[in-house]
């Protein structure tokens, strides 16, 4: 029998996103998180969580309706306690500006009270099955297509929890075109830069609201545990990472991010205190060989780089970086291999061995030191 090996990925090429209806009721319930918004793009997923896959009948007030899939019928109210508006004609009037931009269509039944609404497009995105069965509201997940959630974010003003939902949507995992997304999943806004890097002004565009108010919305969604928010100096950006995406989308438990790791994948500057104070490892100094070639650097930074560099490795899978007979060595490369390194940068191996065998891996390391602080970046791959 063979052995497979299952891979799990959100990717740039893929057309949708898969939305659980339980994390859509998590959304509903939390009060802390305003809407009110005229982009829609919360009204529309809320609807979308609520239609049939499949035939199904529905009994309201002595009446029995058929709903097909990508419908459902419901009470005005149950819609209004949905978008968490006060009045029936707030709710009717999101409802028509959702039916004007041609994303949904909705009937008004029973003199009015009665909604009975259908997703455009629905089965393109979404399998419709052919028997009939009542449908779950509250568990499993249909897809949203990204350029739909596109449209919607670019539409007007978007609320709190609009935004949420576009950077939910935006995250990428796994994916070798968006630089950081191997560490975990990072909101990427799809503009052909492979860089998540993102400034206020460019959110402030994307959502239709100042950049002082960009700010405040971020730090809440961090504060409510919804994101991470990793912010480097000077004009380099801020990265966007979602928490409790890997559990909703995968099942599997989430990563902890560490900010100095994704500075290395992206390829900005670290700072490297003038005292390198113990750090709280399993891999001690006597592990750690560094070769005197390499004098140029101190030798407490170095094994504070090497550090670094063994906590992205072990985080990526690498399990020998647990083991206490692992053995690793910092050895300067030839000149073949600095050839194109621009001038300053050291270009070191790292070597990891398992005693005193060969090596297991061998990665490739280039260290840059600038004007205010030392920094270092790993462009490091395994040895075929």
């Amino acid at each position: 029998m063979k052995n497979y090996q299952l891979e799990l990925r959100q990717i740039v090429d893929y057309p949708r996103c898969r939305i659980y209806r339980e994390f859509i009721q998590t959304l509903i319930a939390d009060r802390g998180i305003r809407t009110g918004g005229c982009s829609g793009l919360f009204y529309y997923t809320v609807l979308c969580s609520y239609v049939n896959f499949r035939t199904s009948y529905r009994r309201i007030d002595g009446i029995s309706y058929t709903v097909y899939p990508g419908e459902w019928v419901c009470s005005i109210t149950d819609i209004a306690e949905w978008f968490r508006v006060r009045f029936h004609y707030q709710a009717f009037a999101i409802l028509k500006s959702l039916q004007d931009r041609q994303l949904i269509t909705f009937t008004r039944l029973g003199r009015g009270h009665i909604v009975k609404f259908s997703i455009t497009d629905w089965r393109l995105n979404n399998t419709a099955l052919d028997y009939n069965c009542p449908c779950q509201k509250d568990s499993g997940f249909f897809f949203i297509p990204v350029s739909t959630a596109t449209e919607l974010i670019s539409a007007g003003r978007a609320s709190e929890m609009d935004a949420l939902l576009d950077l939910w949507i935006s995250a990428i995992y796994k994916d070798q075109q968006v630089r950081g997304s191997e560490i975990g999943p990072v909101a990427y806004f799809r503009n052909g830069t492979g860089n998540p890097l993102v400034n206020y002004s460019e959110l402030s565009a994307r959502w239709g609201i100042s950049r002082s108010s960009v700010g405040r919305l971020l730090k809440k969604l961090a504060d409510f545990d919804y994101l991470s928010l990793l912010t480097f100096p000077g004009r380099s950006g801020t990265v966007i990472y979602l928490k409790n995406y890997l559990s909703t989308m995968f099942q599997i438990s989430d990563v902890m991010i560490d900010k100095e790791e994704v500075a290395m994948c992206l390829n900005l500057r670290v700072s490297v205190p003038d005292t390198t104070p113990p750090e709280a490892s399993t891999i001690s100094d006597e592990q750690i060989s560094v070769s005197t070639g390499l004098s140029s650097v101190s030798k407490p930074h170095m094994l504070y780089f090497v550090r670094k560099v063994l906590r992205t490795l072990e985080a990526q899978g690498i399990s020998c970086l647990s083991c206490p007979k692992s053995k690793y060595m910092l050895y300067p490369l030839s000149d073949d291999c600095t050839v194109g390194i621009e001038k300053g940068t050291i270009s070191a191996g790292l070597a990891i061995c398992c005693g005193a065998g060969s090596p297991l891996y061998r990665f490739e390391l280039s260290i840059t030191p600038s004007a205010e602080v030392e920094g270092v970046c790993d462009h490091g791959k395994k040895e075929v």
